[in-house]
């Protein structure tokens, strides 16, 4: 490619000015002007949001739009002028996780009517996208999503390469398999649908200040008080961190710190000059993900870019935005992205270079947004952390928090994008700086694993990858692992669990816990209640198993991912009462999980205690002695459904135990196990889980869990209102098991989850989460299912008669597979069948 002049770009002609001019659409509201005036910042508001940016302005957008006043959007810049400037402008649909492709969908329906509503053009054109597959994986990879994003509604098609020559004819497709047409997606000018959004928020009665930098967020007692900016102090209930790259250390500058996990790196494209011969405006978007690329029209020229093997990070501490926004190019950083852009578009080499820009991207260790109020201080939001997708992301997300603001929590589960998600390990700045440079490598690599939960991502990336979506090489460990969970004894290390002690002088403990908690906590010393803590909506916040340990001290166990969550909503609702304490004690136990019928030998011979059923009971908890080491906490439960018990353990014993539990056990058959194995048997035991199964918007009764709430104990509970009127009304979905039918675990596709689920040929539901069971030699597969809509389009409530008579089929990459579905679990028919088997296999061996 010859080079060219490579002159700066600039900003879109339509409102804005460069050289100590700006955007003027209502003087009062949108107060963009001259270097030598700027109009004073207000001295209070209800909301303050930082960062000019698309994210930034559609949260005001949004915000007006649910009737918010007094909103003041600040930018350190000028509008518009960060990441939201450089934005490669591509709108697409496909995205790893359903609620991403939701909040694309919103966005793409956003910015079409934009214009009309504004005036204001946003250089929307739908061109399609083509999502290009080199090998079988690839394709594979495609058709799951396929399938996800047409439960959506989301219009899409699985394609073949000559297909693709169609659309597009300078791709090569002859080392293509096949690729996956988006016909809605689109390109935009990202710009231009800030300013939009900009002129429309202005009209709504947003005010809009630049070049005012914040400073810092004022807390007092645990709530937003007022923001500091370097041109005055602004007194504010909510505020808004936008900031971008910039939203890490804004999150530092107070003396409250906010952990807003989430690092900057160099993204590059490139800009080339006209086509020799020019391709129509609606040529779709190529997205090569094996060869890290993507390119699209661009001023009858392409814009190319990717995302390379050895990213660079960015160090945003102490520069400000015009020192980002003019980062220097580096040709042999981006030589290996324009090699997969001549490979794939070898007839382009003679094209003219017009610029090669280096566009700063934020992103989060997980590859997803961050949303939501953050855990230590009320009233301040965090929208950032885009991971390359603000354009697609902005629209939905800014609607998303707007509704969060407004009512609580959005209209859509975000619990993936929550902010909470992360902790404290994930505020370092180091861990960051190699965790974003560790991501973006599979990102593109192995762009099927993001449709995984990200344990079982993260173990795949090691796994050959023409087995990645097929029966995979630990498939005997974990059978064995599984084996001796049901006939000896294994041992599950379980520390990350969260773990919590809510302590009180008198009742404040228990009332506290029998108000957000749905079962009776009123039980005896010693015993162990699984229970639910409910919204108001009757949903699960957290799932969770709490033990009596005295009259006012509690022990609350919850999934690790629950950590930040849990206690933050605990927190939430606790008075402010000096004689109630809470203490996050996960740093303190070690959690082993012994699992098997031989476990209660193990801790006999430790711990010189019968360990049988009579002498301790299901669902209790001692503090007992094993080997040398006094106060661990032994529980009856598994997390599983088989015998066994939790041993929580001081940590500076944990080392002991551990040793002294594989001595003496090595006459019992002990082995390690690990995390594969407790979800295949939690599966087919059909328990649910939260993060997978369970969600904010899942209810007990919904997920057959009714037995766990006790509508009659003395005290009213959080979210009970919510479950009588539902058990009034009616269910409208419900929590099933399936168990798939003529499939091959070893030649076909395995289930993950996420798959469409059909019952007499209609689309019913999805998958939450599978696994393949041992002991059925099946694959399960759990989930929800609705009936079809009611005469009118109203939902019908399900009934288990609905359940029982349908015919169900589960997608798995555009293949369905026949399944039964049940309301409990499979294990005792299909013990009962096996063993049937098994005696007719004998008679007729004893018979010849």
């Amino acid at each position: 490619m010859a080079p060219g002049l490579l002159p700066r770009l600039l900003l879109p002609q339509m409102g804005f000015r460069l050289a100590g001019r700006g955007l003027w659409t209502s003087p009062q509201c949108l107060a963009v002007s001259g270097d030598s005036q700027l109009p004073p910042v207000p001295g209070q508001a209800r909301v303050v949001i930082c960062g000019g940016g698309i994210v930034g302005t559609s949260v005001a957008y949004h915000l007006a739009k649910l009737g918010w006043t007094d909103i003041v959007l600040l930018e350190q810049g000028r509008l518009g002028a960060g990441t939201t400037r450089l934005c490669a402008g591509i709108l697409s649909m496909a995205k790893p996780i359903s609620i991403e492709s939701q909040m694309a969908n919103y966005s793409s329906s956003l910015y079409q009517q934009l214009e009309e509503e504004t005036g204001v053009k946003t250089g929307y054109v739908k061109t399609g996208s083509l999502c290009l597959a080199q090998n079988q994986d690839r394709f594979i990879s495609l058709k799951r999503l396929a399938t996800r994003l047409k439960v959506l509604g989301i219009n899409c098609n699985i394609i073949k390469p000559k297909e693709i020559a169609k659309l597009h004819p300078l791709v090569n497709i002859h080392d293509l398999v096949g690729a996956l047409h988006l016909p809605d997606d689109a390109v935009v000018s990202s710009p231009d649908v800030n300013h939009a959004l900009a002129v429309a928020a202005a009209r709504q009665g947003v005010q809009i200040l630049d070049r005012t930098a914040v400073q810092q967020v004022v807390v007092e007692k645990g709530h937003v008080m007022a923001v500091e900016t370097d041109r005055g102090s602004i007194e504010c209930e909510y505020f808004v961190n936008c900031a971008g790259q910039w939203a890490y250390e804004l999150g530092q500058a107070s003396e409250v710190k906010v952990s807003v996990p989430l690092h900057g790196c160099e993204h590059f494209y490139l800009l080339t000059k006209p086509l020799q011969e020019p391709l129509a405006p609606n040529t779709p978007v190529i997205i090569d993900m094996d060869g890290r690329m993507y390119a699209r029209l661009w001023q009858g020229g392409l814009l190319s870019g990717g995302f390379e093997k050895n990213p660079k990070p960015i160090f945003t501490e102490g520069r400000n935005q015009l020192e980002i926004q003019n980062m220097q190019e580096d040709w042999d950083h981006f030589e290996p992205m324009l090699g997969a852009l001549l490979r794939r578009m070898p007839h382009i080499e003679t094209a003219e270079i017009h610029q090669l820009v280096n566009c700063p991207e934020s992103f989060t260790p997980d590859m997803r947004c961050l949303m939501g109020e953050t855990p230590g201080v009320s009233g301040y939001y965090v929208l950032a952390g885009m991971n390359s997708s603000g354009l697609a992301f902005a629209g939905g997300a800014g609607k998303y928090l707007a509704e969060w603001m407004t009512y609580g929590y959005p209209s859509a589960n975000v619990w993936p994008l929550d902010i909470k998600r992360f902790g404290n390990l994930q505020s370092s700045r180091t861990f960051l700086r190699h965790r974003v440079m560790e991501v973006m490598q599979p990102r593109v690599q192995t762009h099927s694993f993001e449709f995984l939960p990200y344990d079982f991502w993260r173990y795949l990336l090691s796994l050959d990858q023409s087995k990645t979506f097929y029966k995979p090489d630990w498939f005997d460990i974990v059978g064995a692992e599984v084996k001796c969970c049901k006939e000896a004894v294994c041992v599950i290390d379980m520390s990350s669990f969260t773990k919590f002690e809510l302590t009180s002088t008198g009742d404040q403990a228990l009332e506290l816990l029998q108000y957000l908690c749905a079962n009776d906590l009123d039980v005896p010393v010693g015993h162990i209640v699984h229970t639910g803590m409910l919204n108001e909506r009757g949903g699960y916040e957290n799932d969770c198993s709490v033990v009596r340990l005295s009259k006012n001290s509690f022990f609350i166990i919850s999934p690790t991912d629950q950590q930040v969550h849990c206690w933050s909503w605990i927190k939430k609702h606790m008075p402010n009462d000096p004689h109630l304490h809470l203490e996050d004690v996960s740093w303190k136990y070690t959690a082993l999980n012994l699992i098997g019928p031989r476990a209660m030998d193990v801790l006999a011979e430790l711990s010189y205690v019968s360990m049988t059923p009579e002498h301790f009971p299901s669902m209790f908890c001692k503090e007992m002695s094993v080997g040398y080491a006094n106060g661990i906490r032994v529980m009856s439960m598994t997390h599983t459904g088989e015998p066994g018990f939790m041993l929580y353990i001081p940590i500076e014993y944990a080392l002991h135990v551990y040793n002294e539990v594989m001595s003496v056990g090595q006459k019992y058959g002990i082995r390690n196990s690990g995390y594969y194995a407790l979800r295949s048997l939690r599966i087919e035991k059909f328990f649910a889980f939260w993060g997978q199964d369970l969600d904010t918007f899942t209810t007990p009764l919904e997920c057959g869990r009714e037995f766990r709430v006790k509508f009659d104990k003395d005290t009213n509970f959080l979210g009970r209102e919510a479950l009588l009127q539902q058990r009034q009304e009616g269910v409208f979905r419900r929590f099933v098991m399936l168990v798939l039918e003529d499939h091959d675990t070893e030649l076909d596709l395995w289930p993950w989850w996420g798959e469409p689920v059909y019952r007499s040929g209609q689309l019913a539901g999805t998958t939450t989460s599978s696994a393949y069971s041992y002991t059925l030699e099946r694959h399960v597969c759990l989930g929800f299912v609705s009936p079809p809509p009611g005469p009118e389009g109203l939902p019908m409530p399900i009934t288990p008669d609905f359940i029982n008579r349908g015919d169900y089929e589960v997608n798995i990459a555009g293949q369905r597979y026949p399944a039964k579905a049940k309301l409990y679990p499979f294990s005792s028919l299909f013990t009962q069948q096996k063993r049937r088997k098994e005696d007719m296999e004998l008679s007729n061996l004893q018979g010849k």
